[in-house]
């Protein structure tokens, strides 16, 4: 079923590597270079491919992502509730992109509690997501989307979860991949930089571990 996923909803396009180079420079102030950074639900690798730290480790349940990441991630085929291949606090940073709309409440409880256990103490949490509050019309058009969140929502559940929240940009980026963002490293630095960023129904949540 995996599969048949990515090709309906979520398929390569290598194009998508220059939009991730410029979206890793504007969140690398959030990790830590020297130390270890996870990619829960690393899909073609494209943030822990171009994010600059010393360990990386990515993870998705589709073992076909294995065949995109670069020679120096550490690669692991697994639900994200289950990662007995991580030892206890260990993890710097941890990213999760259009992730947490898909897990039901146990397995979004239970993720999170592996999370705990393989982070450090302050390790920071990167969430890019779509926000409900601007997308609603066309959100559940991903049959897989079983959860909404806004920046609102996400934040406290992030706090109740025993995190602090560092920064919330409740309009990041577009919806998807497949609407108006600029297809060119440059264009995407450029929307970044800009104050108020068009089309934008995506947020970007950073939160801290307590």
């Amino acid at each position: 079923m995996e599969n048949q996923y990515f090709q309906s909803r979520y398929s390569f396009d290598k194009r998508r590597t220059k939009v991730w180079r410029a979206i890793c420079e504007y969140v690398q102030r959030f990790v830590d270079t020297q130390g270890t950074t996870l990619d829960l639900g690393a899909g073609y690798c494209d943030f822990i491919n171009n994010i600059i730290a010393e360990g990386k480790i990515a993870v998705d349940f589709n073992s076909e992502s294995g065949k995109y990441c670069n020679e120096n991630v550490r690669f692991h085929c697994s639900p994200i509730e289950k990662m007995e291949f991580i030892p206890d606090h260990t993890i710097e940073a941890v990213f999760m992109s259009n992730l947490l709309e898909h897990l039901e409440n146990e397995q979004l409880e239970k993720a999170f509690q592996e999370i705990r256990r393989v982070t450090k103490t302050r390790a920071r949490l990167i969430i890019l997501q779509p926000n409900y509050r601007y997308c609603f019309r066309n959100y559940f058009d991903d049959y897989t989307h079983v959860k909404a969140y806004s920046h609102i929502s996400l934040c406290d559940f992030l706090i109740s979860a025993g995190y602090d929240i560092v920064r919330v940009e409740k309009r990041f980026l577009p919806f998807s991949f497949k609407s108006r963002l600029p297809i060119s490293y440059y264009l995407t630095k450029l929307y970044l930089a800009l104050p108020w960023r068009p089309f934008a129904r995506q947020m970007l949540i950073v939160a801290e571990k307590r």
